[in-house]
């Protein structure tokens, strides 16, 4: 296994990796982030503000003879999704990242790799400490708490930047030039429970689900991958009708972009139904594993016999939790009608998670659509699943689209300077995940944005890689559409 990155090329953009793995940077916990990016700009000689949101930005001035050109904003963010192998002991809030390098990739061990959006964040340092690159007037903005909610972005001021043109660094795919995104919206349903005591002639078992992919709940929603919330669900309620069981207390999922990818939770049955339990159990998993058998080949259920708990979430709120994750849409809902292979509306159904201090019970959806009204229904769809089941049902962290521009100058600057260099067309597309796009350019309405980057594969998961042919890639091109940036 070979750790060190820094000896790839490009070397300085790679060491400007390596750094920022060493940082921990979860959502909510970028101190030291953004602490070592506004020292890197000061260190520099470079103005460098950080707002009040969060957020850190830099200035270059534009290298002589280029003092006339468009002003350029690099963008990225400086938060990463914290995702681990069960197995895997790692603190996101205080541990480096174990990068290494894995044939043609850059990966990690166990864990999430942060170049979602690590890569673009390097790269904007590397240009802004270099001595020979040319450029005109430059501007880094290093967004915070992007994965999370879109905060940084959602807070950053109008007036404080003064470029003309958004570069946004955080697509995934080398080779194609992203020119819209599709809005999202979190919905969060709380249930709340009353404690039962175990019956007595009680068994107790744990019921995990683990070894499923999970991912990107915008890049990858369309690869059929299994949700691990569902396939629990599923289980329960099987084993609920048949012979009684009851829940403890479950943990599905923790990211709302991520799909959920294991389920831990406490279970308890009849000492007399626990052998059938046992073999029904076995069934679905054989029945479940071969519905997702090309999608979750590592897939694993597993029931483990354990202590009893010291109480149970009450039947009703249970049977009510259950109907509520089995009935609420998840997935692609529906396929774009104008661009060919574009989701244009999925759910997520991420997170359900117990708490026995609170004796609540919350399950988080993130919802994407390109189309306000295709949204919204949604939304109000996924409302009635709950609130018929009697939870109390919120939104927040709404975010609208990106209104693709086939006209952007910028657009067709970096199409020729592609065709130029690498002999054919970037594929122009839109994209389901969210991008800062939609948000700053309703702060900035004069921006020409463009979003790309490097080739990403399974990003939010412990698989996220890096290719590393695409950064060199991906870091050539970037120079050369800053050599023809128009002029002002």
């Amino acid at each position: 296994m070979n750790n060190d990155i820094r000896t790839l090329e490009p070397k300085a953009l790679w060491t400007n990796f390596y750094q920022i793995t060493q940082i921990p940077r979860p959502s909510y916990h970028e101190e030291r982030i953004q602490n070592y990016i506004y020292n890197f700009g000061k260190n520099l000689g470079l103005e460098t503000i950080k707002d009040e949101a969060g957020n850190v930005i830099i200035r270059k001035p534009a290298t002589p003879g280029m003092e006339d050109c468009k002003g350029v904003v690099f963008q990225g963010h400086l938060d990463m999704v914290p995702q681990k192998n069960r197995d895997k002991v790692h603190d996101f809030e205080n541990d480096p990242i174990e990068a290494y390098i894995d044939g043609e990739w850059v990966t990690a061990n166990g864990t999430t790799l942060g170049a979602d959006n690590g890569i673009g964040v390097s790269t904007a340092l590397t240009i802004l400490a270099s001595t020979d690159i040319p450029h005109g007037p430059l501007e880094a903005l290093f967004t915070a708490t992007e994965e999370t909610g879109m905060d940084g972005a959602n807070g950053l001021k109008p007036g404080l930047l003064k470029g003309e043109i958004l570069l946004n660094m955080d697509s995934e795919t080398e080779g194609e030039l992203y020119v819209g995104c599709a809005g999202g919206e979190d919905i969060t349903a709380e249930f709340t429970y009353s404690e039962e005591t175990v019956p007595a002639g009680s068994v107790a078992f744990k019921l995990n689900i683990t070894g499923m992919k999970g991912g990107h709940s915008g890049m990858e929603i369309n690869l059929g991958r299994g949700n691990a919330n569902k396939v629990f669900f599923r289980i329960l309620k099987k084993a609920h009708k048949n012979f009684g069981i009851r829940l403890a207390s479950v943990e599905g999922g923790n990211m709302r972009n991520a799909i959920p990818r294991e389920v831990f939770s406490l279970i308890t049955v009849s000492t007399a139904h626990a052998g059938a339990l046992k073999t029904l159990i076995a069934e679905l998993s054989a029945t479940t594993k071969s519905e997702l058998a090309a999608t979750e080949p590592g897939m694993k259920i597993e029931l483990s016999e354990t202590g009893l708990p010291s109480a149970l979430i009450d039947e009703k709120t249970q049977i009510n939790l259950t109907h509520a994750v089995m009935s609420c849409p998840n997935g692609v809902i529906r396929m774009s009608d104008n661009v060919e292979g574009l989701v244009e509306t999925s759910n997520n159904l991420a997170i359900v998670k117990s708490d026995a201090e609170s004796k609540a019970i919350k399950v988080g959806c993130l919802m994407r659509s390109s189309v306000d009204s295709a949204k919204e229904y949604l939304g109000s769809c996924i409302e009635s699943a709950f609130a018929a089941a009697g939870a109390k049902v919120t939104f927040d962290g709404a975010y609208p689209g990106w209104k693709p521009n086939m006209e952007s100058p910028i657009l067709k600057t970096m199409e020729k300077v592609y065709e130029n260099k690498y002999g054919k067309t970037p594929e122009i597309k839109a994209i389901h995940a969210g991008l800062e796009c939609a948000i700053l350019g309703g702060t900035y309405p004069n921006w020409d944005m463009i979003s790309f980057g490097p080739t990403i594969s399974s990003p939010h998961s412990p698989d996220e890689k890096v290719n590393i042919a695409s950064v060199q890639k991906f870091w050539n091109f970037t120079l050369e559409v800053l050599k023809n940036i128009p002029k002002k």
